[in-house]
């Protein structure tokens, strides 16, 4: 990768190109599952959205795999082009490929075995068990050439081709998209239609992004760049481990959220089944924005990465602060639209009584109401991962979900009752936010002085000169 586009070129420009094709891959991997809910619920009804809900666990737990080697190998790759060692990149995303390919086939294996059992955990009721079976007995077979597919394209972004790994991922939602209706409405294949457009659209991306593996612009690999090196991984899942952790947080806070909705609706006029279904609903609607806060993310990490190796600390703030703004802009849209028209949004899931509509408003307004900040702490954590700061990074990937949120809705329930749990979520946002802006400060102050350290030993040399 050359010096001036990432060492030189304007930071809001560099931010266009690279995180515009980010959002749109991000954006359209996640309505992997948004399209399933919207037609699963106008085909099959709200039991469909509950089973779609309760499997959502499976394909997060495969996202944080795919984010612990690809993240962690686009970050040490960026760092690597910014020291100017491509054979050291080269072998980071060989050794890369190899490790997602192997766990994409232990998980595939694992979740068949142990479907039923982790189905239950993730809180499934009698009523929903057979269309969660149907449809996550399916999707798992997609899950080895998701992991592939999103690993290889945060290499791709790192090799300084965001369009393409934009096209990895564009053109499996768009057959997904197309075959969805085609599969439920007129072949009538119910769940198991809606699940077999996914993997077939998640197996055309697959071999999209398999394809640029000979095509790197940076790096050439060699089959000494497979040849498998632990010592390579072990700084790969150092590198990777907040991203992961953070969407493995993310699961541990639906199944926790599943399971206390089953068990505090019970006791309230709602019974379980329609806050599960409300739930799917609401948190995969978020997803879409959390999804464009992850494209941010992801399109800025390798311009953070490069100017950090290249010890260009000023720029590396520019390119936070302007992720930070854009995150910003985007969430207002967000919570306005939450906040003022939630029917219209929860309509397009489908009809149900007004018991479950009441609730899924509800639902959307009160856990989504500090929805305006919490993707700073997301960006805050790639920021860490960026510079090769993995611990820091961990630790406020688990800020808002292990530390503040699922506590908070083990105890606030216990006085509020079902509502306890919804307000929880705004709570643990906030908090989440204000540790993720002190944190980043901290940095931002050493950095400084490390750039004054800098330019004194210039002054210096210019003057033994």
């Amino acid at each position: 990768m050359s010096e001036k586009p990432l060492g030189q070129e304007k930071i809001s420009k560099l931010l266009r190109s690279f995180a515009i094709p980010s959002i749109t891959a991000t954006l359209v991997s996640s309505l992997y599952n948004i399209v399933d809910q919207i037609f699963i619920g106008q085909g099959v009804g709200y039991l469909g959205n509950a089973a779609t809900n309760v499997s959502y666990p499976l394909s997060t737990i495969c996202l944080a795999i795919a984010l612990l080697i690809g993240v962690g190998s686009a970050a040490r790759f960026s760092l690597c082009l910014g020291r100017k060692d491509p054979e050291q990149a080269a072998k980071i995303a060989g050794n890369g490929v190899i490790l997602m390919a192997a766990a994409g086939l232990l998980y595939f294996l694992l979740g068949e075995v142990f479907l039923t059992p982790l189905l239950r955990i993730f809180g499934t009721t009698d009523e929903v068990m057979p269309y969660a079976q149907q449809y996550a007995g399916i999707t798992l077979i997609g899950m080895p050439f998701l992991i592939l597919t999103n690993g290889i394209s945060n290499l791709v972004r790192a090799d300084g081709k965001p369009k393409y790994s934009m096209a990895c991922m564009v053109v499996g939602a768009i057959v997904n998209t197309i075959l969805d209706p085609l599969f439920i409405f007129v072949f009538h294949w119910g769940m198991v239609g809606a699940a077999l457009a996914t993997i077939l659209g998640q197996i055309l991306s697959f071999f999209l992004a398999f394809r640029y593996l000979w095509r790197f612009r940076n790096i050439r690999l060699t089959r000494p760049c497979f040849q498998v090196d632990f010592r390579e991984i072990g700084k790969t899942f150092y590198t990777g481990i907040s991203r992961c952790i953070n969407q493995v947080a993310i699961t541990i806070v639906q199944i926790a959220l599943n399971n206390s909705l089953t068990y505090y609706g019970a006791l309230s006029e709602y019974g379980k089944e329609i806050p599960l279904a409300a739930c799917g609903i609401v948190m995969k609607t978020n997803a879409i924005l959390l999804s464009i806060i992850v494209g941010i993310s992801q399109g800025v990490q390798p311009i953070i990465g490069f100017n950090f190796g290249a010890r260009k600390y000023d720029r590396v703030k520019q390119a936070y602060l302007l992720a930070i703004k854009w995150n910003l802009a985007v969430s207002a849209v967000g919570f306005l639209l939450f906040q003022l028209c939630p029917r219209p949004i929860i309509s397009l899931f489908g009809t149900g009584e007004p018991l479950y509509f009441e609730f899924a408003i509800l639902f959307m307004r009160t856990f989504l109401f500090m929805v305006l900040v919490n993707g700073v702490q997301l960006l805050s954590s790639n920021f860490f991962t960026a510079i090769g700061k993995a611990l820091k990074g961990l630790f406020l990937s688990l800020t808002r979900q292990i530390f503040f949120l699922i506590p908070l809705m083990l105890l606030l329930p216990m006085w509020l009752g079902i509502f306890g749990v919804l307000v929880a979520g705004p709570i643990a946002d906030f908090i989440a936010f204000v540790v993720s802006v002190a944190f980043v400060v901290r940095e931002f102050r050493k950095m400084s002085v490390l750039e004054e350290q800098m330019k004194a030993r210039l002054e210096a040399g210019a003057q033994e000169l």
